[in-house]
């Protein structure tokens, strides 16, 4: 993470949204997240923190997991309202090769931090799109780079800085915070004010749902 827990809250609420970019259910709620911090964005902060859900032994081709995805993903559309992507579906899922890891995306995400912070719940988005709608490969460091142009970090320079290991660590101390504060599942949402936590949402909920229960939390 870029910064600690304990930077958060103090001069104004912060909003932690635990999710992972290859989580399909997080696919569904990084909109939703987006919309949100758009409306509270004059009163609290938000911080992106990527989970690394499938990192270590479960990286592997998309294959493996194939059946499951091929079900699930229409229970996500059906509840969530968003697409995936017929590149996705009849290219990358069909075709199973894919090496899925959770590695290089929390590795642009934490460059995106650095370089865009405001723009974090926008490029958890697209990276997320990127995956499941435009059926990029996951493991694949250049496919990253016009994502990462479109939120405004020059290209040449994301990729110099997607192979740096400095990075690299900064998304494996993200993986380490979700696993020391007990996140078991993505999505996980988390404000905080001053010293208090306060558990938001655990899985998907609407967006009416999320600005009530943030609402709820600055009153």
């Amino acid at each position: 993470m870029t910064r600690s827990f304990d930077e958060f809250g103090q001069e104004k609420p912060a909003f932690f949204y635990f999710y992972d970019a290859l989580c399909g259910w997080c696919y569904g709620f990084s909109p939703v997240v987006y919309q949100l911090y758009q409306h509270f964005r004059s009163e609290m902060d938000l911080e992106v923190i990527s989970g690394g859900m499938i990192t270590g032994d479960r990286v592997g081709r998309i294959g493996e997991v194939a059946g499951y995805i091929s079900e699930a993903y229409r229970t996500v559309e059906e509840r969530t309202g968003v697409t995936f992507g017929p590149d996705f579906l009849n290219g990358t899922l069909a075709e199973g090769k894919a090496v899925f890891t959770s590695v290089p995306a929390a590795v642009a995400m934490a460059i995106a931090k650095e370089q865009v912070p405001d723009k974090q719940a926008e490029f958890a988005h697209l990276l997320q799109r990127a995956v499941y709608f435009d059926g990029i490969p996951p493991a694949e460091i250049k496919a990253y780079v016009p994502y990462a142009e479109q939120i405004g970090i020059d290209g040449p320079s994301f990729t110099k800085m997607m192979k740096d290991l400095a990075y690299r660590q900064k998304a494996e101390a993200e993986f380490q915070i979700t696993a020391q504060i007990g996140v078991r599942g993505f999505p996980t949402c988390f404000m905080k004010t001053g010293d208090e936590f306060h558990l938001i949402a655990t899985g998907y909920s609407p967006l009416s749902e999320m600005l009530t229960a943030v609402q709820q939390v600055l009153d």
